[in-house]
């Protein structure tokens, strides 16, 4: 192995010990990126076991979102002050006994409490494994590492309504957190023997620089999963909130200014090209992923009237195909220049969006899982070269901090898109009830909507063309919404061509390569 290569990847393991980091830190990523979607279907059961309200229960899933929000900028200085392996030591530890804590939990308040902790313990996983796997291979294999990071990230989201609605169906919601422990212990173990040993440094804590991000992106995190329940702006809170992300983000904006030598999170990150598009690309990623993700179940369920079971196989596909694309471009990268599989993943992936938007209330299964493979297809595409370039211009001391931003930017994309989609979907079905409502009338569509033998002036004639009205003002929603990502999708394909360096460099050039592009 070249000398350069050696500096490009200092942490340098044997196969066998580089195979056993790359498993356990796979496991660890993979077990955050679950436990951000496998609760969903298990709420309504954990409602009526832990005597809760409906806006109580959503806590489970909001309370998690922010904890491992507002702790994620804080993973540089972690590991700085920490150093990496015992970082991670710590994080797998502490969330895999909160996941134990969740799982036996037996009031909402415990519920809650324990879920902070599995966010404040969740929130160095990603960020700390991703840069682990960098320093661990040389930079002419970081398509290959980021490839096998990515499918936890990616496919996690994807397999956890699946998996928690079979576990819920089958045992309890208690075994969607404690399925988490042998998971954890694994990952543990393997990363105690494989993660080599690093030295911490002093690096004086921003305490103004962290109340002010706290603050920030927890209101901001508040504002965008509580303002569709709480009617956005006509409500205080929501304004509160609001006034307040505000308000910090731009504070901690002059205080980096000031300070960006000290500051908490380094902003100047941004000031590479490359790095600054990812954040942009990986926050369309974040949006159509997860918002695609909280549109098509209870598209399945109330308009198809599928099972939980048969919407987790149905959207199950979507993870194969993204797991497929993944392994192959992670062997591409290095030999191609990288804007072109985000390019042709895009392209995918606005393909399939416009395929949902022909969907309507009858679409066939076989038409769901196709586009649902295709559009896994274009993220798998997307997700790695991304990941891959954004880095590729940084100095390795970098990367760490750069991880931190790099997943909160993504985890922000998926916030606002729920909350615009979902939104959008409240709005749109509330004014097409109204305008088939007012048409239906005019044009004697009645007669259409209703059996033969069913009398709409009756009582019952009225209740079912009622909810027929529902169902097509609702299936109308959801084509606009699929419509909005498609748009979104194809306008921000035109920000890969500002990316540089997209050819990573190979063998001993790796140094030399990385410092011109710089």
């Amino acid at each position: 192995m070249s000398t350069s290569t050696a500096t490009a990847a200092p942490a340098q393991e044997d196969t066998g010990k580089r195979t056993l980091l790359v498993g356990s830190v796979m496991l660890a990523t993979l077990m955050q990126a679950l436990d951000t979607t496998i609760a969903n279907v298990a709420l309504p059961d954990m409602q009526g076991s832990l005597s809760a309200t409906q806006d109580q229960v959503s806590w489970v899933l909001t309370s998690y979102i922010v904890a491992a929000a507002i702790l994620t900028p804080v993973t540089g200085w972690l590991a700085g002050r920490l150093g990496r392996r015992r970082l991670l030591i710590i994080a797998v530890s502490g969330f895999t006994v909160a996941s134990l804590l969740c799982g036996i939990a037996t009031g909402i308040g415990e519920m809650v409490m324990f879920r902070i902790l599995q966010g404040v313990f969740g929130a160095s996983l990603v960020p700390i494994s991703q840069s682990l796997l960098l320093d661990a291979f040389p930079k002419e294999k970081h398509g290959a590492a980021m490839a096998m990071w990515g499918m936890g990230i990616m496919v996690g989201p994807i397999l956890g309504p699946p998996l928690g609605g079979f576990l819920t169906q089958n045992y309890s919601w208690h075994w969607v957190f404690l399925i988490n422990l042998p998971i954890g212990i694994l990952a543990l173990m393997g990363i105690m023997a494989s993660v080599k040993k690093d030295v911490p440094h002093e690096r004086p804590l921003d305490g103004v620089g962290l109340a002010l991000l706290a603050l920030g992106i927890g209101a901001l995190q508040l504002f965008l999963d509580r303002g569709q329940s709480e009617d956005w702006f006509g409500s205080v809170e929501i304004q509160i909130e609001a006034a307040l992300a505000f308000l910090a983000l731009y504070m901690y904006g002059l205080w980096w200014w000031r300070r960006r030598d000290h500051a908490l999170l380094d902003l100047g990150l941004l000031k590479n090209a490359n790095f600054a598009v990812g954040c942009a690309l990986i926050f369309v990623v974040g949006i159509v992923l997860f918002a695609t993700l909280a549109l098509l179940p209870p598209y399945l369920s109330t308009l198809m009237n599928y099972p939980v079971l048969t919407i987790g196989l149905v959207l199950a596909p979507r993870g194969v195909g993204t797991m497929f694309s993944m392994m192959v471009v992670g062997r591409l990268l290095g030999r191609i220049d990288a804007r072109w599989p985000i390019l042709v993943g895009m392209g995918l992936m606005v393909f399939s969006l416009h395929g949902m938007t022909q969907f309507g209330p009858n679409a066939s299964m076989e038409s769901i899982v196709w586009l649902g493979v295709v559009q896994g297809m274009g993220l798998g595409l997307v997700f790695v070269p991304i990941s891959t370039v954004a880095y590729a211009t940084l100095e390795p001391h970098q990367r760490t901090e750069a991880a931190g931003l790099f997943s909160l930017v993504r985890n922000i994309g998926s916030s606002v898109g729920i909350s615009v989609v979902m939104t959008m979907l409240s709005r749109a079905m509330q004014v097409n009830h109204a305008e088939i409502g007012a048409r239906i009338p005019a044009f004697g569509a009645e007669t259409t909507l209703l059996p033969a033998a069913m009398n709409p002036s009756t009582a019952t004639g009225l209740a079912l063309l009622n909810a027929e009205v529902n169902r097509q003002a609702a299936a109308i929603g959801y084509l606009n919404d699929f419509k909005l990502m498609m748009l979104l999708t194809l306008a921000s394909m035109p920000l890969v061509l500002l990316m540089r360096g997209g050819k990573a460099p190979s063998g001993g050039n790796a140094g030399a390569d990385a410092a011109a592009a710089h």
